[in-house]
């Protein structure tokens, strides 16, 4: 999938746009839901741009030592995304909209990068992508420090051009957002913005 973009199609992967993430939820970052409007909103306009929208989500049965009474909130977490509850659906706002594959990741272990998982045919991210002929790859969501980060840098790897919408994210921490924005510029990704608000 090492092609140059204008030798395949571009694709919208929306990284755990869940309530589980935002307020209200067992592991909220602060402006999660307002972002998780944003994602909805981008993506409604921008459907037509894209060859494939995927999302993810976490999706844990029994992750084993990412669950912890005692968290420490690097390696270690309270319990969330729990298979089945509505925190780990789909966000409400992204009711409604279509997508061309789901992928749940994390159900037996931890898994903070979409490229994880898999959806409903077994079929992983990556292979998702390339059955889309994708070539380059937009990656928004919850949240920016973990999960969205560890996707961008995954796509990266695969060779896929790679960019990451900044007004449609949300990092755990300022701190730990701008460490994500530095490791994901150092390996090569785009950092900008949807130009959403214009368009609103």
């Amino acid at each position: 999938m090492s092609q140059n973009a204008d030798q395949g199609g571009r694709a919208l992967i929306l990284v755990d746009v869940q309530p589980t993430f935002c307020e209200g939820g067992a592991l909220p970052s602060p402006g999660a839901n307002a972002v998780s409007e944003r994602v909805a909103r981008y993506t409604a306009g921008h459907r037509d741009e894209y060859a494939a929208v995927v999302t993810t989500q976490d999706w844990h049965i029994d992750p084993g030592s990412h669950f912890s009474d005692d968290p420490d909130f690097v390696d270690t977490w309270p319990p969330h995304g729990v298979a089945g509850t509505p925190e780990a659906e789909l966000h409400p706002a992204l009711s409604g909209l279509a997508f061309d594959a789901s992928v749940k990741k994390g159900q037996y272990a931890a898994a903070y990068s979409g490229f994880e998982g898999t959806d409903e045919e077994g079929r992983t991210l990556a292979q998702i992508l390339r059955d889309a002929d994708i070539a380059s790859v937009d990656v928004v969501g919850l949240v920016e420090s973990h999960c969205v980060k560890e996707t961008a840098l995954d796509a990266k790897k695969l060779g896929l051009q790679t960019r990451v919408f900044t007004d449609l994210t949300v990092p755990v921490s300022p701190e730990l957002g701008a460490l994500a924005r530095e490791q994901m510029t150092a390996a090569g990704i785009t950092l900008e913005e949807s130009g959403l608000g214009s368009d609103s």
